[in-house]
């Protein structure tokens, strides 16, 4: 039955992947429109975000920021849909411009193992797409509570070749991702989603204290693999159809180190220099800051937003 809903999901998808552009765009405005009229969940954490990430900026600047975070959210959320529905040659020639590649490439030729922070920046999920193209990848992800859910991202994020091999987070998960980097594999991480409390340390992320995964920078100091950041930029969304600048960054120094609180310090400082470019594009409808340092006082920035 699980499987059955999963995939009436992914038909469901894959009809809506079917709109042209313009129209799924256009669908796009429209849900970010209705999340402001209704100040639905989306709207009231990104604005929220955009207060404690940019204190400084006048409160017109960060509505106008708020608008445009929320478009590009619906628009992402859509646009991932027809990703996931078409095939990926199609999709992979929305990428128009490459930069970094001789250094993801050169990582892999060392043979040391490779780790791919990808932030939620730009369209990641085309970045998946683009990695497996290259080389197979173990992909740390956050199983859904849903078994509905699970099933359906199964489903949707299989490449069709087996090169894409989906480790949820939790058990084994450690040992698998450790023998794939000793063996010179590649792991794929999302880096900025706040683990459970005990599972990270608390590090600067745009002039916050935030709970940061202790796993990644972990990872690179036992096995010695390469820490690299990925994103897929969105560089123009008004055309007929969107296009994007694949991006491979050196990770900070510090983020293979021994000190795991400097590693996760260097992994959001290299998160953040990502979001930055283009704010709009980071993923500011997720609640980042939830879980405060203890002792600090602090209180649940998000408790205030929720609706009863």
């Amino acid at each position: 039955m699980q499987w059955a809903l999963a995939q009436l999901l992914f038909a469901m998808a894959w009809i809506a992947g079917r709109l042209p552009w313009w129209l799924l765009h256009a669908l796009g405005d429209g849900i970010a429109a209705l999340w402001r009229r209704l100040d639905a969940r989306e709207a009231r954490v990104a604005r929220r975000n955009l207060e404690l990430a940019f204190p400084w900026l006048p409160a017109p600047d960060r509505d106008r920021l708020q608008r445009r975070v929320l478009a590009t959210t619906a628009r992402q959320a859509l646009e991932t849909l027809r990703f996931w529905t078409r095939p990926h040659a199609g999709n992979l020639a929305l990428i128009r411009e490459c930069h970094g590649i001789e250094r993801f490439d050169a990582a892999i030729a060392a043979g040391r193992g490779v780790i791919v922070a990808a932030p939620h920046y730009g369209n990641w999920e085309l970045l998946n797409q683009w990695l497996a193209a290259r080389t197979a990848i173990a992909v740390l992800y956050r199983p859904p509570e849903s078994a509905v859910g699970e099933a359906f991202l199964q489903r949707a994020r299989a490449d069709g070749h087996g090169r894409v091999t989906q480790v949820p987070a939790e058990g084994p998960a450690v040992r698998q991702l450790v023998r794939v980097l000793k063996a010179g594999g590649v792991v794929g991480i999302l880096p900025d989603q706040q683990p459970k409390a005990g599972e990270g340390v608390f590090a600067p992320f745009f002039g916050m204290q935030a709970l940061t995964m202790a796993l990644l920078p972990r990872l690179a100091a036992r096995t010695g693999a390469c820490v690299l950041l990925a994103y897929c930029e969105r560089i123009d969304g008004d055309g007929a159809a969107p296009s994007f600048a694949l991006h491979v960054d050196a990770a900070p120094d510090g983020i293979d180190g021994e000190d795991t609180l400097a590693g996760a310090a260097a992994l959001n400082a290299g998160v953040e220099a990502v979001a930055r470019r283009d704010p709009a594009q980071y993923q500011w409808t997720y609640k980042r800051y939830t879980l405060r340092p203890p002792g600090s006082g602090e209180t649940n920035p998000y408790r205030d937003l929720e609706r009863h």
